[in-house]
């Protein structure tokens, strides 16, 4: 017996299909610890607490601030929320490789459509 490849197209699925799972993996498993981050950051203690407004309005006030006297400091700053963002890079890359895949389910769908779920067209 032959044994069958494996076309570009499903590595292409498979891998897509892989890197969106590992991605959403990644960010649900770190995103308690990263909104505990991000509220130490900018100084809210808890996010039930009445003066979050305040805080996240003094928390952008400082980040003006340091924009305009301290590039360094807030471009540093911004790499690191950047890098902070890598599984949404990999969540986005699963979705461009599974595009195509997911196109052809939805082409397949819409020519069966043609009845309506009331049986009339």
């Amino acid at each position: 017996m032959k044994a069958k490849q494996a076309s570009p197209r499903s590595l292409k699925s498979i891998a897509g299909a892989i890197l969106l799972a590992l991605g959403f993996l990644v960010l649900f498993a770190n995103l308690d610890a990263v909104a505990a981050q991000i509220s130490g950051a900018v100084g809210i203690p808890g996010a039930h607490e009445p003066d979050v407004l305040p805080a996240v309005v003094l928390g952008a006030l400082h980040a003006v601030q340091s924009y305009v006297f301290d590039h360094s400091g807030f471009l540093s700053a911004l790499l690191q929320i950047l890098v902070s963002f890598w599984p949404l890079t990999l969540i986005v890359l699963g979705g461009v490789l599974l595009r195509d895949a997911f196109r052809g389910l939805f082409a397949n769908y819409k020519a069966g459509a043609g009845v309506s779920a009331m049986g009339d067209r």
